[in-house]
């Protein structure tokens, strides 16, 4: 995710200082990972610097002066620009645990218990998931169903490679 085009997004509707950035952020954004101050305020300087936000104002206050942040034109193109660019689809062609499988081959341990092993935390992952996506709102429900049908897909991979195991380590084994 792009930290920087989230925080000018959340701008379009109006100037917001980091604090009320970084709360929108975490409400909307980062039920997960939610934001650190100083992540907020380093972007936020980034974005000064590059002319995608103005200084709207400045607040004294009980301690640091508090400024309030205002998207410019050039940051409301680039947001634009940023949602119409589409995220490149990851292929996973250099999978961990395809690496695991093969070293597991290579050195006469049983790749089955991997396999099985990776399985069985995909499918505590995905109870949690499911619990999550029943209980939550339909921001949840969607970020849920994401994770669940790439978990799935996962899934779909550990038995394929299970079955294959026999075919694959004719091909990884010295002969």
């Amino acid at each position: 995710m792009s930290i920087g085009h989230t925080l000018l997004g959340l701008l379009e509707s109006g100037p917001r200082h980091g604090y009320d950035l970084k709360r929108a952020f975490d409400e909307k954004f980062g039920h997960d990972k939610p934001l650190h101050y100083g992540q907020v305020y380093s972007t936020m300087s980034r974005l000064l610097k590059n002319g995608l936000v103005e200084v709207d104002g400045v607040e004294a206050g009980g301690g640091p002066e508090r400024k309030r942040y205002a998207i410019t034109e050039a940051g409301i193109t680039d947001v634009q620009r940023w949602l119409a660019t589409p995220e490149k689809p990851e292929p996973y062609l250099q999978s961990t645990l395809y690496t695991k499988v093969v070293l597991a081959l290579l050195t006469d341990r049983d790749a089955g218990d991997i396999l099985d092993t990776q399985r069985a935390e995909h499918l505590r992952l995905m109870r949690i998931l499911t619990d999550r996506k029943r209980k939550g709102d339909l921001a949840d429900q969607l970020i849920c169903d994401h994770a669940l049908f790439h978990l799935e897909a996962d899934l779909r991979w550990l038995e394929l490679t299970s079955a294959r195991l026999g075919k694959l380590a004719k091909e990884v084994l010295p002969s």
